[in-house]
């Protein structure tokens, strides 16, 4: 992957500042003609990831069917991702049909159901395949603030720092491996008292049973 980046960048650095891409350089979006029908979002995403980061496509789909119409727009991440696509890919045969790929100026994504767009799209047609925005939790930042408390106390000048922090370390997970196995222990006792319990009373049942039972 770092190979196909380097190759990239070395592509990009070689274009002429004059060249004709440099008219579209306000958009990221690319249109993509000649799809084999059969062809998925995820399809589309996996050809066109290798000349960047994919954030959306929009595959345009029969609005009764929702079938593909063999065209999409799609967005990169970086801008610059564009030029190669358009210049790798235009041409290229994908199961017996030859991709048209070109820059898409004042792409607007389409609404969906009730737009005037010639080629209406089914709903679910737009994908963003951007990453999920990360967010530290709580439970991201319990680790650094349980490292911080095996340090507390000790000088970190001290020649047996690391020894001490490990010793720490150590000493929590005995005492958390030891809570588990009290806690299995409680939860066995509770199960052995609940199950002779029925016993004593499946027994008096029975007992009862037979001394109300008529002597022959």
């Amino acid at each position: 992957m770092n190979r196909i980046e380097k190759l990239n960048n070395a592509q990009l650095t070689a274009k002429d500042s004059e060249s004709w891409h440099n008219d579209y350089k306000d958009s990221a979006y690319i249109y993509i003609g000649g799809l084999p029908y059969t062809l998925t979002e995820g399809d589309i995403v996996c050809i066109f990831s290798q000349y960047g980061e994919p954030l959306d496509v929009n595959l345009l789909r029969d609005k009764q069917t929702g079938k593909s119409k063999g065209f999409a727009f799609l967005r990169y991440a970086d801008q610059r991702s564009t030029v190669l696509a358009v210049d790798n890919l235009t041409g290229a045969s994908v199961l017996g049909r030859t991709l048209r790929v070109d820059h898409c100026s004042n792409y607007k994504q389409p609404k969906g159901e009730g737009s005037q767009a010639d080629w209406e799209q089914d709903p679910r047609a737009a994908m963003n395949v951007a990453p999920p925005a990360v967010s530290l939790s709580e439970e991201q930042n319990e680790p650094a603030q349980k490292e911080q408390d095996f340090t507390a106390g000790i000088d970190p000048e001290d020649p047996m720092f690391e020894y001490l922090v490990q010793q720490r370390k150590e000493e929590a997970a005995a005492a958390v491996s030891a809570k588990k196995d009290k806690g299995k222990r409680s939860h066995r006792e509770r199960f052995e008292r609940h199950r002779h319990h029925h016993r004593r009373r499946r027994s008096r049942s029975q007992s009862h049973s037979r001394s109300r039972s008529p002597k022959r």
